[in-house]
């Protein structure tokens, strides 16, 4: 079984899904992508999840992000679910759910943990860039749901310090002060972060982040 690391490419695949057949590095395009794995169907956590996503959907799209969900349930039972899902939730599911039978895409991404479960999938995250590389790998066990806020916290650390030379902090959400590359010298600093810093210590140095007006 493969193991799949920060920095590796993310493995293709194709899959049924309830959108219909996904070549899954087609489907990104030049989007950043989100795949996560529920454990079964018809299942109280993953019904809540499913749903958080599909009311973030608009929040994802901002970050030029795609979702798909995964489960090694059958479509039938994907499409069936997705009406409990939407009328329990109040929403309507608006991504992809991929049908993983014969364990296929599960298998690919190592999301089968046998001392967790041996043949139910854990709450994987993989977030994907444009580059196709994996940039974020999460792991909850089947009875802790998601915290979609701090995925789309992730996801804007991870698409900031893509294209500008800084760290994000602790606690830190979009528009705070972020920290300097220690790879930038001084002198370097005025023209790539014209904004100011503020030297707190000669290796901790904050700016005000970069890419907003």
């Amino acid at each position: 079984m493969a193991t799949i690391r920060l920095g590796d490419e993310a493995p293709n695949f194709t899959a049924e899904s309830t959108e219909g057949t996904i070549n899954f590095h087609e489907w990104l395009g030049d989007s950043w992508g989100v795949l996560f794995s529920h454990p079964a169907d018809y299942t109280p956590v993953c019904t809540t999840e499913l749903g958080a996503v599909a009311r973030y959907k608009e929040q994802f799209d901002k970050r030029n992000t795609k979702v798909i969900a995964l489960s090694v349930d059958g479509l039938e039972s994907h499409k069936g679910w997705v009406k409990d899902i939407n009328e329990t939730q109040n929403t309507t599911v608006n991504f992809p759910i991929i049908a993983d039978e014969d364990r296929k895409v599960s298998e690919l991404y190592d999301m089968i943990h046998p001392n967790a479960d041996d043949k139910l999938t854990v709450r994987s995250v993989f977030v994907i860039g444009k580059d196709k590389k994996v940039k974020l790998i999460i792991t909850y066990p089947a009875s802790t749901g998601r915290n979609f806020d701090e995925l789309l916290r992730v996801i804007d650390s991870l698409q900031l310090t893509a294209y500008h030379k800084v760290a994000t902090p602790a606690n830190w959400n979009s528009g705070e002060d972020v920290v300097i590359s220690p790879a930038i010298t001084n002198e370097q600093i005025p023209s790539l972060f014209p904004k100011g810093h503020t030297e707190i210590k000669p290796y901790l140095r904050m700016t005000p982040q970069p890419d907003l007006k």
